[in-house]
């Protein structure tokens, strides 16, 4: 090849890398913008990018080897990454030290602390480092790879399609909104379009590149031999581009319109699903369930916090755990979509409302479940464990709720400050109801109650309803005393108050039981006389859930909250005295959520003030003259037992048949595991079965010469695709001898006979005939490694090398399809 064709080469190599990388780089920052969001980021992506692109240019100029390359970006790194990726460290020297340290760490940790804190970071602590690193390095390995001469160019593909995958693998858990153009509708169109674009790209440079090693190759041949080339397409170009389109357009439908729509409803599954503190919350006990447990003596005078407000201004409310999942048996926080806890950044938008700023002074509270206050806005952790307590914070900022996993949980001692804002609540009655969906329901009695009292609809139905069940409950703590012991702790603060005992759990049969005394209790007459319908006895505990399950009755998506009240227009509740939040000042509420998304917080607990009625009415049987029963009968109550945590319906199922449940799903992660596979290996799999329809069609040809030479062409084809080299305008037996297999030489001998011989051609020769090449093409393929024989199943030059760019008249002769030799035109050029 002549210089100035090197040279026009080597600009056109050196030009379409660099667009491909510049594209890799833009469609990465797409991807990546969800994840940080922010000018800083921008400025990021595009100052690495220029110096990855500028370092690489200048290693290939001056022929610099890998060591130095990797030696001097790693230099660009240092210079780079406090202004670039930790802007909040420059200031003076120390700082600047301090911000390159935090930098290095973040080579490490940065990756894992990406995940976990909540989206957008911004420039929160080292986390930028991470793209600085893919913008970077992901250039630089992307533009060195693609300008190179070699076949290792085409590894160019794996930094661009990684730095893309670094947006979409580190970003949200949930996809954006679909976009709807007339009929049809795009889920997830923009995760869908950057991952298509970058593959798009990939593969117009990748045809690109192999267009071009093709062209060159064919001038070097040019030059090197008496054979003349053109560079105008040939039949083989076209049908080797028509293919690559078609293969193209089939996986852009399945990858666009297929997948999306068949995993519509499936999770998207990203590097931050897997992360959090799901496990530490699943394995804690439910703050509800351990709620009975403060009012016992040794705990009830227990300080758990202390919570002191700026010029002494106190939310009204302290949070502790938002649980928003029950399953019949007790609440939990489910840590779904809507209440993944997640790290946060140095501030998040709490939205709109009154804003508090307070102290949180942790005493005797421990665990997992960490006092906040509103919707958070920002934490500052103090104290000797303060880095360990920010590293460890979680928040979820749809509970509204924060854990600590540092060593466990919180311990005495530690402290933070609260930059929180208190939503303005809204008139309950207002409230309108946006449907319950599929959550668990209450019992038979509970429902029968709230059809039986409710009035009205929405929120005013269920503001009458839980006025009604708290009028009509009674606060208890626990069990009744041992006989001698002195009264409970927790009922000192009750003046005239009379202990009736209760028992733990919230259980529906637990729940059940409430309602179904209050019914009982409604039923007797004497309830009617006296005005005493007070039966169900209990505390927050059962008073919430039975709340909130009859907000669920009635339509309202509901939770239940455990916390304290430092302030409460409403004198039956108890509250923290200046602060300070006692073990037996802890209590629980309900909060529904109305169409606007708005959650609104319900006060449940019972009054203490009328005790229930424990009386049974007696009513006498009519007297009859021929009555033969007594006069009277005495009946005999049950004692209640302890525990209410069994289920109240002991009635034998009815047998439905075979539970088919499961069939559906198992049959959708089916569908949706093969149409991946169809995807990924779809294109092969058609390439495979084109070559199988191929040779079925060439052995089953009506006419027996042609079955013949159909053979031979499928024999040819073997060795083609095995990686074989066909000489230039070979006779049959001089493919045979390059193929060098057993009986390749009959197989050329007993071709030609068949092609040129007048002698009939019987079917049992072609039969014997294609034997032979299906040996033959079995030993040409063993010859290779199993990746080799792969390989060759896959290949596609078989489909092509017919449609070759032939030689012109001037070129030595080659064969035609049946193997027959042109003739011979030197001798007539030289007469």
């Amino acid at each position: 090849m002549s210089a100035g064709r090197r040279d026009a080469a080597a600009r056109r190599r050196v030009v379409s890398g660099a667009l491909y990388t510049a594209a890799a780089v833009a469609l990465a920052a797409v991807a990546a913008w969800p994840v940080y969001a922010g000018g800083a980021f921008l400025v990021l992506a595009a100052v690495s990018a220029v110096v990855a692109g500028a370092v690489t240019a200048v290693a290939g100029w001056r022929r610099w080897s890998g060591w130095t390359v990797a030696a001097t970006l790693g230099g660009a790194f240092v210079l780079l990454a406090v202004p670039l990726a930790v802007p909040s460290r420059l200031g003076g020297p120390a700082e600047i030290l301090r911000g390159l340290g935090e930098a290095l760490a973040g080579l490490v940790l940065a990756w894992k602390d990406l995940v976990t804190v909540d989206l957008p970071v911004g420039t929160y602590r080292n986390l930028l480092i991470p793209a600085l690193v893919v913008f970077l390095v992901g250039t630089a390995l992307t533009l060195r790879l693609s300008w190179r001469t070699d076949r290792l160019a085409v590894a160019a593909v794996v930094p661009g399609l990684a730095m893309s995958g670094f947006g979409l693998f580190f970003g949200r858990t949930s996809t954006s909104a679909p976009l709807t153009i007339g009929p049809v509708t795009v889920p997830a169109p923009v995760e869908a379009a950057t991952g298509l674009l970058a593959l798009v790209t990939a593969m117009l440079w990748l045809a690109w590149r192999a267009h071009d090693e093709r062209v060159r190759a064919l001038d070097r041949a040019a030059e090197s031999g008496p054979v003349p080339t053109t560079r105008r397409s040939s039949p083989a170009d076209r049908r080797r581009t028509a293919l690559g389109a078609a293969m193209l357009a089939v996986a852009v439908v399945a990858a666009v319109a297929v997948v999306p729509a068949a995993a519509r409803d499936a999770d998207r599954q990203v590097l931050r699903a897997a992360t959090g503190p799901e496990r530490q919350i699943a394995a804690a006990v439910s703050p509800l369930a351990e709620y009975r447990a403060m009012f016992s003596d040794e705990r009830a005078d227990e300080v758990l916090f202390t919570v002191t407000g700026d010029d002494g201004v106190l939310p009204e409310r302290i949070r502790v755990a938002t649980l928003d999942a029950y399953d019949g048996e007790v609440f939990r926080a489910s840590g779904a979509e809507s209440g993944r806890f997640v790290r946060v950044p140095s501030r998040i938008d709490p939205g709109e409302g009154r804003e508090v700023d307070v102290r949180v002074l942790i005493d005797a509270w421990d665990g997992i479940w960490m006092p906040t206050a509103g919707s958070l806005a920002r934490v500052r952790f103090d104290g000797e464990r303060q880095t360990l307590l920010a590293d460890s914070f979680y928040y979820s900022a749809g509970a509204q709720a924060g854990v600590q996993t540092a060593d466990g949980g919180l311990e005495p001692g530690d402290g933070y400050v609260l930059s929180a804002v208190e939503p303005a609540t809204t008139d309950l009655a207002a409230l309108e109801a946006p449907g319950a969906g599929d959550a668990t329901r209450g019992g038979d009695n509970l429902r029968r109650w709230v059809e039986e009292h409710a009035t009205g609809e929405g929120g005013a139905a269920l503001d009458a309803l839980v006025r009604l069940l708290r009028d009509r409950g009674y606060l208890s703590h626990g069990l009744l005393p041992a006989e001698g012991a002195p009264a409970p702790a927790w009922t000192a603060e009750l003046p005239g108050y009379q202990l009736q005992p209760s028992a733990s759990g919230h259980s529906l049969a637990r729940i059940d039981l409430m309602f179904s005394r209050l019914l009982e209790r409604e039923g007797d007459a004497r309830a009617e006389t006296t005005g005493n319908y007070v039966a169900a006895v209990g505390d927050d505990e059962q008073f919430s859930v039975a709340a909130a399950l009859i907000a669920r009755e009635l339509g309202f998506p509901s939770r239940v909250v455990v916390g304290a009240r430092l302030t409460s227009p409403d004198p039956g509740v108890s509250t923290c005295t200046d602060g300070v939040c006692r073990a037996q000042d802890l209590t629980a509420w309900t909060e529904v959520r109305g169409v606007d998304g708005r959650w609104m917080p319900l006060d449940v607990t019972p009054q203490w003030e009328q005790s229930p009625s424990l009386e049974v009415t007696e009513q006498r049987d009519p007297e009859i003259v021929t009555e033969v029963r007594p006069d009277t009968v005495e009946e005999v109550v049950p004692p209640d037992p302890v525990q209410e945590d069994n289920g109240l319906d002991d009635d034998p199922r009815a047998d439905d048949g075979v539970d088919l449940a499961w069939l559906w799903p198992v049959l959708r992660a089916a569908g949706l595991s093969l149409l991946v596979l169809l995807v990924l290996f779809g294109p092969f799999l058609a390439i495979v079965l084109a070559k199988v329809l191929r040779r079925r069609g060439r052995r089953r040809d009506p006419n027996p010469r042609a079955a013949i030479a159909g053979g031979w062409d499928e024999y040819v084809d073997a060795g083609v695709d095995a990686g074989r080299v066909v000489p230039r305008a070979p006779t049959r037996r001089e493919v045979a001898t390059a193929f060098a297999t057993s009986s390749g030489e009959r197989l050329a001998e007993d071709a030609d006979r068949a092609v040129f011989s007048p002698a009939t051609v019987t079917a049992d020769e072609v039969e014997r005939f294609w034997r032979i090449v299906e040996a033959d093409r079995r030993e040409l393929l063993r010859q290779r490694g199993f990746w080799r024989r792969l390989r060759a199943a896959v290949s596609l030059r078989s489909f092509v090398r017919l449609l070759a760019p032939r030689p012109s008249r001037r070129a030595a002769p080659h064969r035609d399809e049946r193997g027959r030799r042109r003739t011979d035109d030197r001798s007539r050029r030289s007469t």
